[in-house]
């Protein structure tokens, strides 16, 4: 009797582990080692993305995420659309813009829900504005030419009843390359991120024009909500690798869980030293600064997505003249499904 008793315990406990491992089996990403391009990982735009990675969820989520650092938003997608990066930490204005040339992108996660681009102008070209006519023929730095602030500078000359070649457009990166270009007078203005902004700013360097690191500052230049930064894949890796997917929204939805629960100065304790330009103190305003701009629960605003599509078809013509069906420039389902692992 005991024998047979034992033999039973035995029996349950090999099915027990068999069915661990089947369900470990089940939910093991597809793709383990993955390739991301970001454009400047160093902006603040894509802070949740550097928390996902210094605070090890993606390696919680049995992933090797290797990040190859570019100039720009464009040069990402470049990156991801000649197959050398997998996923792209970027603008989910991409998604769009690919769309009207016939190809489909999808942001699977939001990291940002303010865009976080300030406008401003050096000084000596501050004391001479009025009104935004008199950026014509002005020379502006952004991150780089087709990146998030690119776009945002052409929003504000279109909205202001301008076209985009009223200004000329030079890419000075982030960072400290944009305090330089300032300081040695080689643009009059510029659309850029944080840190640099606030560093701009600190220095009394600039006078911002536009801000969108919070809500009024969004509403006012693009008239309602806008998604910021993603994360966003071509749809046949996401059908391919939904598992893999899933890993990745899993990852950065901790992240952003992170952010919203922590203070400045706990966030800048994670962060990589060099991301600071050298003042601490400075970062740490920076990140107070943009805290209020990310997204809460990694969800993509329906509206926001939206009005993204009509705000880029006012001065790109390429989507003007397309069909946009914005409803498949995202998904939901593995931000939904990350949600609803948090809560257990």
């Amino acid at each position: 009797m005991i024998k047979r008793t034992l033999l039973a315990a035995i029996a349950l406990l090999t099915l027990a582990a068999t069915a661990a491992d089947t369900a470990s089996a089940q939910d093991k990403p597809e793709q383990t080692k993955i390739k991301l391009g970001v454009g400047g990982k160093s902006l603040l735009y894509y802070l949740p993305l550097t928390i996902a990675e210094r605070q090890g969820y993606f390696k919680d989520e049995g992933l090797q995420v290797e990040i190859e650092d570019f100039q720009g938003g464009a040069k990402s997608l470049q990156a991801l659309m000649g197959g050398s990066v997998d996923v792209v930490s970027g603008a989910f204005d991409h998604t769009i813009q690919i769309q009207a040339k016939g190809q489909q992108l999808q942001a699977v996660v939001a990291q940002g829900r303010y865009p976080g681009v300030v406008i401003a102008l050096r000084n000596e070209v501050a004391a001479k504005y009025k009104e935004p006519k008199d950026l014509k023929g002005l020379k502006f730095g952004v991150t780089a030419p087709g990146s998030t602030t690119h776009f945002a500078l052409n929003q504000y000359l279109a909205k202001n009843g301008m076209k985009p070649e009223d200004v000329s457009v030079t890419g000075v990166g982030a960072g400290a390359s944009v305090v330089a270009a300032i300081q040695r007078g080689d643009i009059d203005g510029v659309s850029n991120l944080d840190p640099a902004m606030t560093q701009l700013e600190q220095l009394k360097l600039v006078k911002p024009i536009v801000d969108t690191r919070t809500e009024k500052g969004t509403q006012e230049l693009y008239g309602g909500s806008y998604p910021a930064a993603v994360l966003y894949l071509q749809v046949g890796y996401i059908d391919k690798n939904p598992k893999t997917v899933q890993a990745l929204v899993n990852a950065m939805v901790r992240a952003l869980d992170f952010v919203a629960k922590s203070s400045a100065d706990e966030i800048a304790k994670v962060m990589p030293p060099e991301y600071a330009l050298g003042d601490p103190t400075l970062y740490r305003n920076a990140i107070e600064h943009s805290k209020p701009s990310y997204s809460q629960d990694g969800r993509i605003d329906p509206a926001g997505a939206e009005n993204a599509a009509k705000v880029l078809a006012s001065f790109d013509p390429a989507v003007a003249g397309a069909k946009i069906d914005v409803s498949k420039t995202y998904t939901e389902k593995f931000v939904e499904a990350a949600q609803g692992k948090k809560a257990k």
